[in-house]
C-alpha cells in the first residue's frame, strides 16, 4: 500500500537545489498518481485538488527575514498553522515529511506531533557552515584568532541547534553518505541516503552554439552567488589563467547574489546572465567548456548534474557532495583545497583533448541519475518511519499496561 504523504518545503517556485529537489518530487507523486499532498510556499494563497493529488500554496508575509535574493524566512510563518491542520485532517497523511527547520519546516513538525503522524525531515543545506562562513565574513575586521573561535563556536552551536530539530523525526534523509554519518552521530536517528535525479532530456550537448574547436575556453558557473559558494575562489582562477593562457579564456556566470557586485569589479573576461531558466538554461550550459564548482558547502550539488548532462566535464572542491559525484580523470577533477582547487581548473582548461574526453562518460553519469530511483528510496523511508513509530507506540502501551 502506497502511503499517504505530506510533503512541506521551504523553497519549491526559487532557483535552488531544495526547490528543484521539491519540484521534481512533486511531479513524480503527480505523474504516478500517488496520494500526495505538496505545500509549500507561492505568489497567492491557494489550494488545489485533483483526486488523491493535492497542493496547497500560502503567501508569505510581510515580516519576513531575508537570507539572501532568492531565501527568506517568513516570521509570522505560524500563522497558517490552523489552514494547515484542517488540511491535513481532511487528506489523512500517514506520514509528514518536511525540507529542514525553515518556515514551512517548524510547523510541518509540530503538525506531526499533534496529529501523531511518523515524521521524515531530509537535511538540504549545511546550515552550521552557512553560519559559521557568515560570521566569518562579519568578524573579518577583528584578529583572526578571534574571529576563528567566533567562526568555530557559531559553527558547532548550530550543528547543535539544526540536530535538536532533526531529532524529532523517525527517519531522515541525507544527499551524501559524509551527511548520513554525521547526522546519525547527531541525532541517534536512522538515516537514509536521498541523492538526486537529473534531466538529460532538458539539458543537452545538442544545444550548443559555439563551435566544438573555439579556441576560446569558456568555464562556467552556475548558482547562487553567495558567500556560502565560495565565489570570491573565482578571481584567483582568473589571476591564475591570466599567466597561463592569457586572453584565451572567459567566465560565463550564471546566477544572482549578494556577491555579485563583488565579482563584477574583479573579474576581467567575464559575462554575468543573471537568473537563467528553461532553454535559455540549458543552453549556457551546454555552451561551457568546463563547469567550475568552488562551493565547500553543498550536500550534493544538482547544478554539477546539469553541467555533466550537458557534457560538461566539471571541477570540484575536496569538501560537500560534489565530490561524490565526479569520477576523478573521468568526468571532471576535484581539488583538495584552494590551491589544488585552482591548479585543477587551469589543467582542465589547458588540456582541450582531456575535455573532449570527458564529454561523454560526464553525460552518461548523469543519464544514470533518476528522480523515479530517488523518489522509490524516499518511499522506502516512508515506510520505514511508518514501522518505527508503530514500534514506539507498542512500547508505550507495553509501559503503561506493566504499570497498570
Amino acid at each position: 500500500m502506497i502511503p499517504r504523504a505530506a510533503f512541506f518545503t521551504d523553497s519549491f517556485h526559487e532557483v535552488n537545489g531544495v526547490a528543484l529537489t521539491s519540484r521534481s518530487l512533486h511531479e513524480v507523486a503527480r505523474r504516478r498518481q500517488y496520494p500526495f499532498l505538496s505545500i509549500h510556499y507561492g505568489v497567492k494563497t491557494r489550494v488545489e485538488k485533483q483526486s488523491e493529488f493535492w497542493m496547497a500554496e500560502y503567501e508569505r508575509s510581510a515580516w519576513r527575514l531575508d537570507l539572501e535574493r532568492d531565501l527568506s524566512f517568513d516570521l509570522l510563518c505560524w500563522r497558517n498553522v490552523s489552514s494547515m491542520l484542517k488540511l491535513l485532517r481532511e487528506f489523512e497523511p500517514d506520514v509528514i515529511h518536511a525540507t529542514g527547520p525553515g518556515d514551512m519546516g517548524l510547523p510541518a513538525a509540530w503538525l506531526a506531533h499533534q496529529l501523531r503522524v511518523p515524521l521524515v525531515l531530509s537535511w538540504h543545506t549545511n546550515v552550521h557552515e552557512y553560519a559559521g562562513l557568515r560570521l566569518r565574513r562579519l568578524l573579518q575586521p577583528f584578529p583572526h584568532l578571534v574571529a576563528g573561535c567566533v567562526d568555530e563556536w557559531g559553527e558547532r552551536a548550530s550543528l547543535r541547534l539544526a540536530a535538536r530539530f532533526y531529532q524529532l523525526a523517525q527517519v531522515l534523509l541525507a544527499p551524501s553518505p559524509e551527511l548520513c554519518t554525521l547526522l546519525h552521530e547527531q541525532t541517534g536517528r536512522p538515516v537514509r541516503l536521498m541523492t538526486r535525479g537529473s534531466d538529460p532530456e532538458r539539458f543537452d550537448p545538442a544545444l550548443r552554439t559555439r563551435p566544438a574547436d573555439a579556441d576560446e575556453v569558456v568555464i562556467g558557473f552556475v548558482g547562487r552567488l553567495s558567500p556560502e559558494k565560495n565565489v570570491r575562489l573565482l578571481a584567483q582562477v582568473e589571476a591564475v589563467l591570466e599567466r597561463a593562457m592569457p586572453g584565451r579564456y572567459s567566465f560565463l556566470i550564471v546566477g544572482d547574489g549578494s556577491e555579485r557586485a563583488w565579482l563584477e569589479s574583479r573579474l576581467r573576461r567575464a559575462r554575468f546572465t543573471g537568473v537563467l531558466r528553461g532553454v535559455e538554461l540549458a543552453r549556457a550550459y551546454a555552451d561551457m567548456d568546463l563547469f567550475a564548482f568552488p562551493s565547500e558547502t553543498d550536500t550534493y550539488g544538482n547544478v554539477v548534474v546539469e553541467a555533466m548532462a550537458s557534457g560538461v566535464p566539471v571541477v570540484v572542491t575536496g569538501r560537500g557532495g560534489p565530490r561524490f559525484l565526479v569520477r576523478p580523470g573521468e568526468t571532471g577533477l576535484i581539488g583538495e583545497g584552494e590551491d589544488a582547487f585552482i591548479e585543477q581548473v587551469v589543467r582542465l582548461a589547458l588540456d582541450s583533448e582531456q575535455r573532449r574526453a570527458m564529454r561523454r562518460p560526464a553525460r552518461e553519469f548523469a543519464e544514470s541519475q533518476s528522480w523515479d530511483r530517488v523518489f522509490d528510496g524516499v518511499y522506502t523511508a516512508y515506510g520505514e518511519a511508518l514501522v518505527a513509530r508503530r514500534k514506539a507506540e507498542e512500547r508505550v502501551r507495553a509501559a503503561v499496561a506493566e504499570e497498570a
